[in-house]
């Protein structure tokens, strides 16, 4: 019962900013509901809630329990365990961090941690590079400013998998909250129990995200203006690290938005795919203008730019993930070809969300395409298989239609360093061709065909929020429409039994991925819509494929199945 829990917390938690949060709520039964009706899940992307106190929050009692069932986990698979640990500027972010290592530490487990803020990235770079048996970093990515997180990596570096998360879970849920025990973080570094991860480590990163690009002497970066920000996150000094070592001198960095700082006071939402992210950056275009603006998220494993265009509003188009996924997937594989570096049986990783744009780059480049579920660390399962066959060289790229892409096998995680350097490769090759990011697009769309791409997110927070979400997803696969924004459903793809239906044919296949809750409703006219419950924040997303003959017809019937699928979800 959440009132018995609020009792317990109140009765044993010694924190005085926790405490004083928990009188404050005392004669508030809703207030105390929602911090206790339920507990962090530790799934498979960690943990993610609002900061403050309770078990449904993120706070050095549910970070501590969670970090000792790591523990425990890890000492199953060997009595001389090592971890690394990163974290971005969001609040308690540092404090999280260091309080994981002590739990760690006192738990006999070798600790690496970086003394500043550090991309996600860079934590799953610093797993492999300094071979530990797991990972953490302390950031709840794109979400509002109030949220923190926790994300768990193997030794692989990728997020713990499904089998793996469960065994840290059931640790966890043996765990007395009140009763994990840590280091004094201070006297554990003295004592070389933890310890600092030094600047070759964070060289040898650069050097890896280097060693991807494709450029060469021609590139005349020189004549390249690029406008960046960070957005109060931790992108800053890696992205520009990268941006000088290709030659790219014409720099701005946003400068309200530079510096670290988990309010994120000069925009909504730290995320590089809403528009809001970029007004800064666009305000400072209108008097140096650039040929392309970048910003990176939080934690810097998402990126987003938009280009200069005289014929937009305000002299800049922003890219979708999917625009920028297929951009760069056709940059790679049509530049490798150039440069005789394609490798024979080329791969490439896209999430079934992601745009069809990239089969058809795809099988124009004889690149075999994988689809894999919403997650990276998919994508980083299918660069550890091509590793264990000796094929890892096959890979060419990774995307997913959230902003975020890898061009490499360094780490196994998306990556905006990388992302923001293909970006800036892709318009420098171009702008000596004549051409802008926008003007590719426009080719790649008039060779293959108009496909309109669009991603619409319910909101549903709280616990009543979590039920109408359950019970949309229960009721819509009980109830097939048969028609979606006017186009007949033809099929479905039920990833949550791995079942597809083909109803022209009457024909029914096994989908050979792991079981998740996503549904996809397979349209005429080579459309889609897929609906499933966000991972990470309290929303219903949905994502549309519209395919017409010109752009704006397939924008036109996006909206049309978007605004239908709303309303028989009826949230």
């Amino acid at each position: 019962m959440p009132e018995n829990e609020y009792k317990l917390w109140l009765d044993n938690v010694t924190d005085a900013s926790l405490l004083e949060e928990l009188k404050s709520i005392s004669n508030n039964k809703n207030e105390i509901n929602e911090r206790f009706y339920k507990k962090l899940s530790f799934g498979t992307a960690g943990l993610r809630g609002i900061i403050g106190a309770g078990t449904n929050r993120m706070n050095t009692y549910t970070v501590g329990q969670a970090t000792k069932g790591l523990a425990e986990y890890i000492k199953t698979v060997t009595k001389c365990g090592k971890v690394a640990i990163a974290y971005d500027s969001r609040h308690k972010s540092e404090e999280f961090a260091k309080h994981a290592a002590s739990v760690l530490s006192e738990n006999g487990i070798k600790v690496y941690i970086y003394k500043e803020l550090m991309p996600t990235p860079m934590l799953s770079f610093a797993v492999r590079y300094l071979k530990c048996d797991a990972g953490i970093v302390i950031t709840a990515s794109h979400n509002p400013a109030k949220y923190n997180g926790y994300k768990a990596y193997g030794n692989d570096g990728c997020q713990l998998g499904l089998k793996e998360s469960e065994i840290v879970t059931e640790f966890i849920d043996k765990t007395d909250i009140f009763s994990v025990k840590k280091d004094n973080f201070d006297e554990a570094l003295k004592a070389g129990k933890i310890e600092y991860i030094e600047n070759d480590v964070i060289e040898a990163y650069l050097d890896a995200v280097q060693a991807c690009s494709c450029s060469d002497s021609n590139y005349k970066f020189n004549d390249l203006s690029v406008i960046y920000t960070p957005l109060h996150g931790a992108g800053n000094k890696p992205v520009r690290a990268i941006f000088k070592r290709l030659g790219i001198k014409n720099v701005t960095v946003v400068p309200e938005q530079e510096k670290p700082d988990g309010s994120f006071p000069t925009l909504p939402f730290p995320n590089p795919e809403f528009k809001e992210a970029f007004d800064l950056a666009i305000k400072i275009a209108k008097s140096n203008p650039a040929d392309i603006l970048i910003a990176t998220d939080p934690d810097s494993d998402r990126v987003g730019a938009a280009i200069k265009n005289s014929n937009a509003e305000n002299g800049y188009t922003l890219l979708s993930g999917n625009e920028a996924g297929a951009l760069m997937l056709n940059y790679l594989l049509q530049r490798k070809k150039e440069l005789n570096t394609l490798p024979k049986n080329p791969v490439a990783v896209k999430t079934i969300i992601s745009t069809e744009l990239c089969q058809m780059i795809a099988d124009k480049y004889g690149c075999k395409l994988i689809n894999v579920l919403t997650g990276f660390k998919f994508i980083g399962g299918q660069i550890k298989l091509l590793e264990e066959k000796g094929e890892e060289n096959r890979f060419i790229f990774g995307f997913e239609e959230s902003y975020g892409y890898l061009g490499g096998t360094y780490v196994r995680d998306k990556d905006a360093v990388i992302g923001s350097m293909l970006f800036c490769e892709m318009a420098c090759y171009y702008k000596e061709k004549g051409l802008t990011l926008l003007d590719v697009l426009d080719n790649l769309y008039k060779e293959f065909g108009y496909i309109y791409n669009k991603q619409k997110s319910i909101v549903c927070e709280g616990q009543k929020g979590m039920e109408n979400m359950a019970n949309a997803m229960q009721s819509i696969r009980e109830n097939i429409p048969q028609t979606i924004g006017g186009l007949k459903v033809t099929g479905t793809k039920d990833y949550s039994v791995s079942l597809e239906k083909d109803f022209i044919g009457n024909k029914e296949l096994k989908i050979d991925l792991p079981k998740s809750n996503v549904i996809t409703f397979i349209l005429e006219k080579n459309c889609s819509v897929t609906v499933r419950p966000s991972g990470t924040e309290p929303k219903i997303k949905i994502y549309v494929s519209a395919f017409e003959s010109t752009m704006e017809e397939s924008k036109t019937l996006s909206d049309k199945i978007a605004e239908s699928i709303t309303g028989i979800l009826n949230l």
